[in-house]
């Protein structure tokens, strides 16, 4: 079968699994081994088993586990909850200040989670009935919510960006670094859309109520003790990488060491509670890595058969201009994040994407942003959106899953601004490796 065709059939048939209710790490897999197989016999298998090996003997792959973690402990140990009820008592006298904070504080929890769904949940579970209570419009609190729950991958440490550096095989520092200021110029992006909104109509974002607005100051000032420990824990991990202290993997092992010990000040470590976040981790770590096995063999027989020239010549045919190519990779990445995971899309993409990426002269590290800033329109995006999924699950069962669903739009135009920015301007994100690292 000629490769054109073959790759027509892998599509077709990874859609109708993936329509039936396959999970996409089964699907990648099973067809690799069918492939494997039909063309080098059982002795494909070894391709499979090989690929697979020389993944997992990363080293920096540690750091994903830890990371997964760290989150779990933040989270069970109300650590984070303490974290957001000093901000919103703080800022909660200003119109849409509730939805500002909560942004804010979604930020804070990236830098020590470095992961979507967790953070949603928390947020779901501590941010939006304080909303829904104080009157705050529902699409504007969800988008809030699923948006800035949304951000944990793009502030770092960043499980994404892990990937795409063992991935694209570039310093995994350089783009923790370079993720920063996109990262802070979406939050920015929502802050700014919340203001403006509840300043034009101040009904959609209400302050708190005059018991809360009118704390004595005291009480205000001890509330942010809950502040101090997970800025101290996520300064710990990012200072230690970027000072040269340890590596990515040391770092994460140290963010873990640092939240445990937060919770033991807290007085919320208890074995109970150590276990379960052992056991969500551990839960998580499984679902990613298998996504990884799968589509990773995947690709690997793929290229064996021809697939990597195809694509490339598929892609240098498309124009003879690098910005079309460019904006072409950026459109799948948005089209498959309709329906399917980022780890899914990293590695089935990238192996073909990369190299022609590299022919025409872009960066790998800005271009492993605007994979990730791709990958933030994909939380959002229906009929897959995850980030909807993981607030469905922690909402008040008055919001319903259309209601999630259609509050993501504007904050889907902002995450387009935002990577219509980065794109047009990649200095902003390459100037601060550029000014570390040299």
């Amino acid at each position: 079968m000629e490769i054109a065709t073959l790759s027509l059939v892998l599509i077709v048939v990874m859609i109708g699994m993936l329509a039936v209710g396959v999970p996409l790490a089964f699907v990648s897999g099973s067809i690799a081994v069918v492939l494997a197989v039909t063309y080098y016999g059982t002795g494909g298998l070894f391709i499979i088993g090989s690929r697979t090996a020389e993944f997992l003997n990363s080293f920096s792959l540690v750091a994903v586990p830890m990371f997964i973690l760290m989150a779990s402990i933040m989270e069970r140990s109300g650590i984070a909850r303490d974290l957001y009820r000093a901000f919103h008592i703080w800022a909660g006298g200003m119109r849409g200040g509730v939805a500002v904070i909560t942004t804010f504080v979604a930020v804070i929890l990236g830098a020590t989670t470095g992961i979507i769904g967790g953070e949603i949940v928390l947020l779901g579970l501590v941010a939006l009935p304080q909303m829904l209570k104080l009157g705050y419009d529902k699409k504007l609190a969800i988008g809030t919510i699923t948006a800035g729950g949304s951000l944990g991958t793009m502030i770092p440490p960043s499980i994404i960006l892990i990937f795409y550096g063992i991935t694209a095989e570039v310093s995994i520092s350089h783009l923790f670094l370079a993720t920063i200021v996109p990262g802070l110029l979406l939050a920015s992006l929502y802050i700014g859309y919340i203001v403006i909104r509840c300043s034009v109509n101040p009904a959609l974002g209400p302050t708190l109520g005059p018991e809360e607005r009118e704390m004595p100051f005291i009480e205000k000032l001890a509330l942010l003790r809950g502040v101090i420990l997970p800025i101290m824990i996520a300064l710990s991990v990012l200072i230690s990488i970027y000072a040269g202290f340890a590596s990515i993997t040391e770092s994460a092992a140290l963010g873990v060491a640092g939240t445990i010990i937060a919770a033991w000040a807290r007085g919320s470590l208890t074995l109970e509670m150590i276990n379960g976040a052992l056991v969500q981790a551990m839960k998580t770590c499984g679902m990613v890595f298998w996504l990884v096995f799968g589509t990773n063999a995947l690709i690997g027989v793929y290229n064996l058969l021809g697939g990597l020239a195809f694509a490339k010549g598929l892609l240098g045919g498309i124009s003879s201009e690098p910005v079309v190519i460019l904006a072409v990779m950026i459109g799948v990445f948005i089209l498959l994040g309709l329906f399917i995971d980022w780890i899914g899309i990293l590695f089935l993409t990238m192996p073909i994407f990369l190299p022609t990426l590299l022919t025409l002269g872009y960066d790998p590290i800005w271009f492993g942003i605007v994979f990730n800033l791709s990958m933030q329109i994909a939380y959002l995006s229906p009929p897959f959106g995850p980030a909807c999924f993981y607030l469905k699950g922690a909402a008040p069962p008055e919001v319903s899953l259309q209601d999630i669903f259609s509050a993501q739009w504007p904050f889907i135009g902002l995450q387009l601004i935002g990577l219509l920015i980065i794109v047009l301007f990649p200095g902003l994100s390459l100037w601060l490796p550029n000014l570390v690292y040299g």
